[in-house]
């Protein structure tokens, strides 16, 4: 026969003070965030705001001078080009490259490793004027292309350093188990690692995306006045 707790124990487990006050820490973060979010976006929109709950009158006249004063349509579109190419290329290279580090075992495997981390953990300045440089020198810089190749130099290494640990966890097994049928090892990375590392691969992505637009040092020292980003112009 099945014991049931009194009223008085139910009553007392549902009660969770830790749980109350994480919920309330989290709505007054989320309502601390919105605010902030929400008087930015109404001040875009106000003409003038001087001790008030509310603007006095409101106005377009922001995102007009905005799109016709920096050309924000162009720069938007640049913008994308620059990151979805960086993105992409640096998935398609790195992912393999990630896929090599945490399955072969070679000598000086650690060095490359630490390599690959150099561009991360140094600031960009350090590197992008002599990088700017060799990229003038071979008339590269000022353009898009510059700009690409500039971002591809701390993106590359940062999806190989985030997608290393995530393909390490999957069970090498399953890849054993799979060369016993008689699946090549490019069928191998693409039919049965690659569908069990997108969530790894989707957050490189992500993160390198948010890394490339907001990448400012790099990209102003190789754009020219047609090739500049979002965070540059």
């Amino acid at each position: 026969m099945r014991e049931t707790g009194t009223p008085e124990t139910t009553r007392a487990s549902r009660f969770n003070p830790g749980a109350w006050l994480m919920y309330a820490f989290i709505l007054f973060f989320i309502s601390l965030i919105g605010g902030i979010f929400f008087t930015v976006l109404l001040s875009s929109f106000a003409n003038t705001w001087f001790g008030g709950w509310l603007p006095d009158s409101f106005s377009t006249k922001w995102y007009t001078f905005a799109v016709e004063e920096f050309n924000l349509w162009r720069v938007l579109r640049v913008t994308l080009i620059v990151a979805i190419t960086v993105v992409a290329l640096s998935l398609l290279v790195g992912v393999p490259a990630a896929y090599a580090l945490a399955r072969l075992n070679f000598r000086g495997k650690g060095l490359v490793f630490l390599l690959l981390l150099l561009p991360i953990m140094v600031p960009p300045i350090t590197y992008g004027i002599p990088l700017a440089t060799m990229l003038y020198e071979y008339g590269l810089a000022g353009r898009l292309i510059g700009v690409i190749i500039a971002n591809l130099v701390p993106a590359f290494p940062f999806v190989i350093v985030i997608m290393v640990p995530f393909i390490e966890q999957i069970d090498p097994n399953l890849e054993r188990a799979a060369s016993m049928l008689g699946a090549s090892r490019f069928h191998i990375f693409t039919r049965v690692l690659l569908p069990l590392a997108i969530p790894g691969v989707l957050a490189a992505g992500l993160l390198a995306l948010v890394r490339t637009i907001a990448m400012f040092e790099l990209t102003f020292l190789t754009a020219g006045a047609s090739s500049q980003t979002l965070v540059v112009s």
